[in-house]
């Protein structure tokens, strides 16, 4: 048998995490923006393009939904880390407080949680003691709480994120809707969000580690679905009048 030379034998297994984890929820977040962008966008602009081949309505249209859907998804992001990471830092707050204040009881209530988990109580009391010596507040952060002091996010920075993958996706059938002929306008627009669906769907499902073939037939069979309504809803309004 060969002895051990320290390396990796698992080396599939990223076992240094090292916010491998918070980057695949940010890749995850950035191509679910982004299959919004998509969807929402080429709806609005084949949806216009069914009602009117004139190039003004569909630019004013594709604009309004690309910059109004940033901003939109822009500030929920915000909004929804903002209170996640004002809970966090309260929390962050009040474990720090108690660790200043009731020393011996957190060392006592820490040793209990990892008697809970499995350790004898002198194995538990060791661990909760080193662990204490070494970086009190984050062994309780992370045995009480399940938080990472350095994992609070900036809500700028979420806001940025959502903005810019939103942004990304929607330049397509934005782009593909007003720079080409009337005639190209429909099919190549539609054709290229399913595409970009597809991608989309098989990236999100390979980043979440599942399969890949049901996650984007889901997403283009919706894509299908956004854009074939709203082209018929268009072609009826121009039809009808309504627009004219």
């Amino acid at each position: 048998m060969k002895p051990s030379t320290g390396a990796n034998q698992h080396d599939g297994e990223p076992h240094e995490g090292g916010g491998l984890a918070e980057r695949l929820n940010w890749l995850r977040a950035g191509v679910l923006g982004a299959n919004d962008g998509i969807v929402s966008t080429a709806a609005v602009v084949v949806g216009v393009a069914g009602a009117t081949t004139a190039t003004g309505p569909i630019l004013a249209a594709g604009a309004a939904a690309l910059i109004g859907g940033a901003v939109s998804m822009a500030l929920g992001e915000y909004v929804s880390v903002s209170s996640s990471a004002d809970s966090q830092r309260a929390l962050i707050a009040q474990e720090r407080s108690e660790l200043a204040h009731l020393p011996q009881e957190e060392l006592d209530e820490l040793a209990d949680l990892y008697e809970r988990k499995g350790l004898s109580a002198a194995t538990a009391r060791t661990v909760a003691t080193e662990l204490t010596a070494h970086d009190a507040l984050g062994a309780h952060l992370d045995a009480e709480l399940n938080i990472d002091r350095e994992d609070v996010v900036s809500p700028w920075s979420a806001a940025a994120a959502s903005a810019v993958s939103f942004t990304a996706g929607a330049l397509l059938p934005f782009l593909t809707a007003v720079l080409l002929p009337a005639q190209w306008r429909i099919p190549v627009t539609f054709l290229a969000v399913l595409v970009a669906l597809a991608v989309t769907g098989g990236l999100g499902a390979r980043l979440g580690g599942a399969p890949v073939f049901k996650p984007v037939v889901r997403v283009v069979v919706g894509g299908i679905l956004a854009l074939g309504a709203t082209f018929l809803i268009g072609t009826w309004l121009g039809s009808s009048g309504v627009t004219g």
